[in-house]
């Protein structure tokens, strides 16, 4: 995993997770992972809608072309 920064930028979301990792009894590292792969479930999913809605839009293009 590629470490997270520590840079004057993200001192405070730094400390801010350090607290609710001890706060929660976890592991800053696994509330990271968690997040990051919470946030990729929403993308993939936002852009899986975009796909299909345009895959309906096209629908009769995309038969004519094979797709």
């Amino acid at each position: 995993m590629h470490p997270f920064p520590r840079t004057p930028d993200t001192a405070a979301l730094h400390a801010a997770l350090d607290d609710l990792a001890d706060a929660t009894g976890r592991r800053p590292e696994d509330l990271v992972t968690e997040a990051v792969a919470a946030h990729l479930r929403a993308e993939e999913a936002r852009v899986r809608a975009v796909a299909e809605r345009l895959a309906d839009a096209h629908a009769g293009l995309l038969e004519r072309l094979g797709a």
